[in-house]
């Protein structure tokens, strides 16, 4: 999709209009708005169990369990940042947005996204050294190493894109500017954008270079090690033991990573609009197709 062009009235402070899905029937946005909402609920709903779960039963107080409640915490608040806005839109046919409340949207947006991607790597690493340094473990992974190894990720993804939103915020729109997606995110107002959108579209693949594949390469460097030591074990049932404790991991890895392919592929394939915003849908919430 092209850089949008200046109509001669470019504003600083503009209004930003999302246009949703463009040839999606009205008929269906009701539809559509149930099914968010189920989905919404149940993510919610299911986030919130596994909090109250974890903190309520001592024998839970574990670094995995830590780990996955900063998780399940992240997903509460990564839906919550997009899909309210996309219930009004499919419900009201609310589709206009102040500029403050896009840019921090999609500020909300990024560094969840970056969080979920360095807490999986933080998990990752816990698994690494209960398999492969089961004596080092407890010396390792106290409370306070925990509690810092979280907040580095929380912290990390809360600056790294910083540097894309304020040079976002700087970009020439028209008074009204058309967002071709159910939110705001980097790309969608890059193009809406009637500046030169290089500098941004550069800046944006390299934070998505940070964000997924240096994660995922230390994900499967942990997982190595990890199966050249399962491997080591010698009983069927060790090796049992030991892979059921990374699989619940390893099932939130595949989830995450899949559905930001999913979103990769409808943006770089040459596919109608359409698929291009349902695509980047999976990765807005824990939907994950």
């Amino acid at each position: 999709m092209e850089a949008t062009t200046c109509n001669g009235s470019v504003d600083r402070t503009p209004v930003f209009y999302l246009v949703g899905i463009p040839s999606l029937p009205e008929f269906f946005f009701l539809p559509m708005f149930f099914i968010f909402l189920l989905f919404y609920l149940l993510i919610l709903t299911g986030n919130a169990l596994i909090l109250v779960a974890v903190v309520a039963e001592p024998s839970l107080h574990k670094p995995m369990y830590f780990f996955l409640i900063n998780l399940s915490a992240l997903d509460i608040l990564f839906t919550t940042t997009t899909v309210p806005k996309m219930l009004s839109l499919f419900l009201l046919g609310d589709h206009f947005l102040s500029f403050p409340s896009c840019l921090l949207q999609m500020y909300l947006f990024q560094s969840f996204t970056c969080s979920e991607a360095f807490l999986l790597v933080v998990m990752a690493y816990d698994r690494y050294v209960a398999i492969c340094r089961p004596l080092h473990y407890p010396v390792h992974m106290t409370p306070q190493t925990n509690a810092a190894l979280a907040a580095s990720a929380w912290l990390t993804a809360l600056l790294l894109p910083v540097p894309a939103v304020v040079k976002t915020s700087q970009m020439a729109y028209n008074n009204i500017a058309y967002i071709y997606h159910c939110f705001c995110d980097h790309f969608s107002l890059v193009q809406a954008s009637c500046s030169d959108t290089t500098p941004q579209t550069l800046m944006g693949f390299c934070i998505a270079m940070v964000v997924s594949f240096l994660p995922l390469l230390l994900v499967l460097l942990s997982y190595a090690h990890i199966l050249a030591s399962v491997l080591r074990i010698s009983s069927r049932e060790g090796r049992s033991k030991a892979f059921s404790t990374c699989s619940s991991h390893l099932l939130v890895v595949g989830t995450y990573y899949s559905s930001i392919a999913v979103a990769y592929v409808a943006y770089r394939a040459d596919l109608p609009l359409d698929f291009h915003i349902m695509g980047n849908e999976c990765d807005s919430g824990d939907y994950r197709c």
